[in-house]
């Protein structure tokens, strides 16, 4: 049973870059396709970019050019560099990931763009 915790956000101004990280811990993170979520409070969770286990990601469009995704399977690590941000990019960032047919979520770190 893998377990993920969330950290790095906090509060930026525009157009400030900031980097979200996921520590996995209870299984190795190499078995995991993985993927970085938000959700805005009334809306409904949003995917930005997933990562399969063999390294090949994917975004959203939302995120595609100023939102990277990396891991490292070896940290048991996978972090989600944020550029350029926008105040509509505030939000809860959550760690996701899948194995088979099961998903696990972490419990989300906070991101405010604000001037």
């Amino acid at each position: 049973q893998i377990q993920l915790v969330e950290s790095g956000g906090g509060l930026v101004q525009p157009g400030e870059s900031l980097r979200v990280s996921c520590l996995a811990s209870g299984s190795s993170l190499r078995l995991y396709a993985m993927g970085w979520y938000r959700q805005v409070p009334g809306k409904q969770r949003e995917m930005l970019a997933t990562i399969r286990t063999g390294g090949q990601s994917n975004y959203a469009d939302s995120a595609r050019g100023r939102f990277f995704i990396s891991r490292d399977n070896a940290k048991n690590t996978v972090e989600l560099q944020l550029t350029n941000l926008r105040p509509e990019d505030t939000a809860v960032y959550y760690c996701h990931a899948r194995r088979s047919d099961r998903e696990w979520w972490g419990q989300g770190t906070q991101v405010t763009v604000s001037s």
